[in-house]
């Protein structure tokens, strides 16, 4: 997943007319994968390896924190991009203006820099906490859900903090998103010929099925009290986001997009 990953990266970066917008927001949902997947694996193969199954209260605490952060940086990026992909098809004429590579690279920025800032103050309040009871958590990984269940602190502040922001975050994003291919759907449909409505949205599909796998774990994960932890569940949906999200991506991203199939097709003749 890391090797797939690294490969889209190196691919657009050293391809001079992938440097796009679209493909700028692709590489950083790249290195969100990465990521996200070396946060966590690393740590887990060395207690399944060496039977060792503890980690620091600072480790813990910042493998919480990149992961929390790397999450509300990729809703971030897929709002972007579904804003990214409005602007191309019912705008086109527009597009340099609205979405210039200097946007895009603003837009990147500012979505990793609200994430990580903002889920700073969240794991500064969990560090706080008092954790009395059994230090045995029930997860793969140090889950917000897991370690606020552990506390025998007073959650409930941190508790709809995170839900609030979560709430407002994931809503706003999300419907961004989803107005945006509102417009895009409306301007496809509006097409003449079947071979232009083909083209103009197969340009969306890989980023319809990110949003889909996505939002899907993550509302399974988070949009949801604490009281109603389930640790078995909890795992299967982590594991789906942690492990089988960033195996799928790469191959959503070269197997529906052309232009990096050919790219990759390019490179390997080179090499």
């Amino acid at each position: 997943m890391i090797a797939g990953n690294l490969t889209i990266v190196t691919l657009i970066l050293t391809t001079p007319h992938l440097l796009t917008p679209m493909y700028i927001f692709i590489v950083n949902l790249s290195i969100i994968d990465i990521a996200s997947t070396s946060n966590i694996l690393p740590k887990l193969l060395v207690i399944i390896l060496t039977k060792e199954n503890t980690i620091s209260f600072a480790g813990c605490i910042t493998q919480m924190y990149f992961f929390v952060s790397l999450t509300c940086t990729e809703v971030l990026l897929l709002a972007a991009m579904a804003y990214d992909r409005y602007i191309a098809i019912c705008h086109p004429l527009h597009y340099v203006i609205f979405m210039s590579l200097r946007h895009c690279i603003g837009l990147s920025l500012t979505s990793w820099t609200v994430a990580f800032l903002d889920l700073s103050g969240h794991a500064i309040l969990i560090s706080n906490l008092s954790f009395c009871s059994s230090h045995l958590i029930d997860h793969f990984f140090c889950d917000l859900a897991a370690l606020l269940k552990m506390s025998c602190s007073d959650t409930s502040i941190i508790e709809l903090l995170n839900y609030i922001e979560g709430t407002i975050l994931g809503i706003i994003t999300f419907l961004l998103t989803i107005i945006s291919y509102i417009f895009i759907i409306s301007s496809v449909l509006n097409i003449k010929s079947s071979e232009g409505r083909h083209k103009a949205f197969s340009t969306c599909t890989a980023h319809l099925s990110c949003v889909t796998i996505f939002y899907g774990t993550i509302i399974s994960l988070y949009m949801r009290p604490t009281s109603s932890y389930s640790p078995k569940l909890d795992k299967f949906f982590a594991f789906l986001y942690v492990v089988l999200v960033p195996l799928i991506n790469p191959i959503i991203y070269s197997l529906k997009n052309e232009n990096i199939k050919k790219a990759l097709r390019r490179k390997i003749h080179i090499l």
